[in-house]
């Protein structure tokens, strides 16, 4: 494969971070395409060097990197590479950032907080990034947070396809962790055929971070197969309080769908250790040997987000890959 792609006079070039070359490289082989070859590496002190090793002048760049722990490093990098593609007169840049930093601080709950989800957003501006394609924003707001085009994709018709094919639909209920992920539970709901919706009500203290109690269900869930249906899973608190309100409810089977597997600190163990037969994630974030457990399926977000590269290049219609309906 050569490292870029040719339409008329237009010219695609895709370059990946370090946090997650394995998915920019499925990426690539689902648009025929190599990555191009870029030196990044570390200075002693931290500082992060880019240069990239074939002309980039009048190319439109997609620059993949996943924003995994440690997500600061990662974002630096990013920035780092974005402001090389402008000084070396890359036409248009779009980052690709499967998973959006700092995307859970994207409104004030109290005073003297920052609102880091737009911060990111205007770092990513201000280093020459044209354009934003992310997968399941924590909030559709933090489209309006970047000055430019944002490309809002959504993994529940890849989730959605492998729940309807591994379980019996008719007995299976949808179910929000809590009120606020509601409207996605209920486009989980459509894309099943019309199966029931239930939400756990819940609450959070805002002053611990990863602390949520869960209540009572508001739904029907006894006999049923529920899946649970999230944006992430992080260190797996809010789901497993979840499956055990589910069991306690009367549920039969707990089956958890969601697309970004942050699974920091005990997540893993708890996730092993509960009584949910599948967790069922994308690989918009790197999920190693260390994170691989018997109950988890991973899905590659790779096609979907190569067909909206593809799109985004011809000056297409990416639509159809917005509402969850593609």
């Amino acid at each position: 494969m050569t490292g870029i792609k040719t339409t008329g006079e237009k010219t695609l070039m895709l370059f990946s971070g370090r946090a997650h070359p394995e998915l920019a490289e499925e990426i690539s082989r689902e648009l025929g395409i190599a990555v191009s070859p870029t030196d990044i590496r570390d200075f002693a002190d931290g500082e992060i060097y880019a240069r990239f090793e074939e002309s980039v002048r009048g190319c439109d760049a997609f620059v993949v990197e996943s924003m995994t722990a440690p997500v600061n490093h990662w974002v630096m990098e990013t920035l780092v590479m974005v402001d090389a593609l402008k000084r070396g007169s890359a036409k248009r840049i779009t980052v690709v950032v499967p998973y959006y930093p700092y995307a859970r601080q994207d409104k004030k709950s109290r005073g003297r907080e920052p609102i880091s989800a737009r911060l990111v957003a205007d770092l990513y501006k201000t280093a020459g990034a044209d354009r934003i394609l992310t997968v399941d924003l924590h909030t559709s707001q933090i489209q309006g947070f970047f000055d430019g085009p944002v490309d809002h994709l959504f993994a529940l018709p890849l989730l959605a396809q492998h729940v309807a094919s591994s379980y019996d639909t008719g007995s299976i209920t949808v179910v929000s962790p809590d009120s606020g992920r509601v409207r996605v539970a209920e486009r989980w709901t459509d894309r099943l055929g019309g199966t029931p919706l239930a939400f756990i009500h819940k609450t959070r203290d805002i002053t611990v971070a990863n602390s949520v109690v869960a209540n009572r269900v508001v739904g029907e869930v006894e006999g049923r197969t529920c899946v649970v249906v999230d944006d992430m899973i992080d260190t797996a608190g809010t789901i497993t309080k979840a499956a055990e309100t589910l069991f306690r409810e009367g549920a039969d089977k707990v089956v958890v769908a969601a697309t970004h597997g942050v699974l920091s600190g005990p997540a893993i163990d708890r996730l092993k250790n509960s009584r949910i037969s599948e967790v069922v994630l994308t690989n918009t974030l790197p999920i190693g040997p260390d994170k691989q457990f018997d109950k988890l399926t991973v899905i590659s977000i790779a096609p979907l987000v190569a067909r909206a590269i593809s799109e985004v290049f011809a000056d297409g219609s990416v639509t159809s890959l917005f509402d969850g309906n593609a």
